[in-house]
């Protein structure tokens, strides 16, 4: 290929190692159409035949097997480039990825897992996508899942339940309408969890937690919460118990060679107080004790 296209190479990475265009979709926030266009077209480019296209999925064929073995390589180095750039600045950098829920309620508990006078800067990497540990997109994430594949470690947290709430009058209402994340920017079960109620009539969609949150306070419908963050808003009232359908362990994973550096250490230890910490905040039944 003439002109190497690093997005390109990206999307390849992906689609290899979530074995399909659906996976690969999913970890990316790209669409799957969107992604087997441009697999067809590095395929066109390399001149090489990539993939074994089957019902299940992508698996590679030879010459995929040898492009991915450079792509990771090109990952490492990008990977070290980036960190030789943060650390240019004298102090190092702990990235720590998590999604919006999470980094708001972290954003909002920031004394608790840094301070100024640390030795080190912090970078809070929201996203619904998830991040690349193996070739440190970060060095630390809360995930909803355990790592299962890749030199990464993790470390077993809380219990995160998710519940409906509104305001006071707009819980009162005798016809339920209800405010939910796009089914295009949906990314998890909660997310999804109206779209997927035949009888749940969505009044108002939006595309970011943050905006999803703004709208329950205003009064535009009911919403879907963890806990964690719905609890604490003394405008919104929860209505009914934990949805259990809905309800996640957290993990906290970094990568193997990095958990031992002094700064992720120091991260790790004091995430993990502060979500232990505020345990019946995250599992909801902090409210329920109160009501």
């Amino acid at each position: 290929m003439k002109d190497e296209n690093w997005d390109d190479l990206r999307l390849f990475l992906a689609v290899a190692r979530e074995g399909g265009l659906v996976g690969a979709a999913e970890k990316t926030g790209i669409s799957a159409p969107t992604i087997g266009r441009r697999m067809l077209a590095l395929e066109r480019a390399t001149g090489h035949h990539l993939f074994l296209r089957h019902s299940k999925g992508y698996s590679l064929a030879a010459d995929g097997e040898v492009l991915l073995a450079h792509v990771r390589a090109m990952a490492a180095q990008a990977s070290f480039i980036r960190q030789w750039n943060e650390n240019g600045y004298c102090l190092p950098i702990v990235s720590l990825a998590c999604d919006g829920w999470l980094a708001m309620f972290l954003a909002r508990h920031l004394g608790d897992i840094w301070s100024k006078e640390d030795t080190f800067r912090l970078c809070l990497k929201s996203t619904e996508t998830g991040v690349d540990l193996v070739f440190r997109e970060a060095e630390i994430a809360l995930t909803r899942q355990r790592p299962e594949a890749g030199n990464l470690a993790a470390r077993q947290s809380v219990h995160m339940a998710f519940a409906a709430y509104a305001t006071e009058r707009v819980a009162a209402e005798r016809e339920e309408r209800w405010v939910s994340i796009g089914r295009e920017q949906a990314s998890t079960s909660a997310d999804r969890w109206i779209s997927n109620q035949p009888d749940k009539w969505i009044s108002v969609w939006t595309t970011t937690t943050p905006t999803l949150l703004e709208l329950a306070k205003a009064g535009a419908g009911r919403v879907i919460l963890p806990c964690v963050i719905g609890d604490g808003e003394a405008d919104l009232v929860r209505i009914g118990r934990p949805i259990d359908a809905l309800a996640v362990d957290l993990w906290i994973a970094m990568h193997d060679d990095d958990r031992n550096r002094s700064e992720v250490r120091i991260v790790i230890d004091r995430l993990a107080t502060l979500l232990k910490r505020h345990a019946n905040l995250f599992d909801g039944s902090l409210r329920a004790a109160a009501e």
